[in-house]
């Protein structure tokens, strides 16, 4: 099996080193800057290739390209797609480009999965939704399956839905890190050492999310079982309130989805 991935961004490389760790097959790596898919070839042990060989050779082709410019992308291999006699599947990672879209640059109903990633899949930890289109045999989504099985949890979603799980789970990483960055400087502040602080910050963002997939609970919930009455933490929720911090979390999710919305129609 070839997989091939058509952009080295932050995306499409943290796919290829999950696709790589996988073990699936052979990893083909094309970028615009050539040095950067030279870099992440040497890193994984992929080989460096071209947009047309991925496109006349791959039987998964992974398109991590920007959403204004995956319609271009593809009427220009669309000519190579359509030499192929062999069986093959486009994945793409633009967001807010829909199916159809996707399908009218490429020419042909050809078996396409959409897909929604996001950064800590090249640690494993990823989140990534996907739909697809009829084309798309039971054979070739569970060979979509394996490759990403090392990029952590993937979740079937209908497409209608897509573009608002890009906004939490896609554009989430960058609004964590905001909020780790804030609470390491909280702890500066209070005076902690710098790295003790961002290391407690990370750790515990990541206990809290594991403590809150296995015990099922809301929350809302596991958020109470830590405000003592009268305690220290009920008087740091008291401050967040005060300043709007879940308005302004619910606002940015929604600026990123007006914002998907805005790239599905530009592409």
């Amino acid at each position: 099996m070839k997989i091939g991935f058509i952009g080295c961004g932050s995306m499409g490389s943290a796919l290829a080193v999950a696709a790589q760790k996988a073990g699936k097959g052979e990893i083909l790596l094309a970028n615009r800057t050539v040095a950067k898919a030279e870099a992440l070839a040497r890193e994984i042990g992929a080989a460096v290739s071209t947009n047309e060989e991925i496109a006349a050779t791959c039987d998964y082709i992974f398109l991590g390209v920007k959403p204004h410019v995956i319609r271009d992308l593809l009427v220009s291999l669309s000519p190579i797609l359509a030499d192929r006699q062999d069986h093959f599947v486009l994945i793409s990672m633009a967001a807010g480009v829909t199916i159809a879209s996707i399908e009218e640059a490429a020419g042909k109903n050809y078996p396409l999965i959409r897909i929604m990633p996001n950064t800590p899949a090249s640690v494993g930890a990823g989140m990534i939704q996907y739909c697809k289109n009829s084309a798309v045999t039971t054979e070739d989504e569970q060979d979509f399956l394996a490759i990403l099985a090392n990029a952590g949890k993937v979740d079937p979603l209908e497409e209608r839905l897509i573009d608002a799980a890009s906004s939490l789970s896609g554009c989430g990483p960058a609004f964590v890190c905001l909020f780790m960055e804030a609470l390491a400087d909280g702890g500066v502040k209070c005076g902690l050492p710098r790295a003790k602080a961002i290391e407690y910050a990370a750790q515990t963002v990541i206990g809290t999310g594991k403590l809150l997939l296995e015990s099922g609970k809301h929350p809302g919930e596991l958020k109470d079982a830590v405000c003592s009455p009268g305690g220290s933490t009920i008087a740091g929720v008291a401050a967040l309130e005060e300043y709007a911090f879940r308005a302004a979390v619910i606002s940015a999710v929604e600026a990123a989805f007006d914002r998907n919305q805005e790239l599905g129609k530009d592409s």
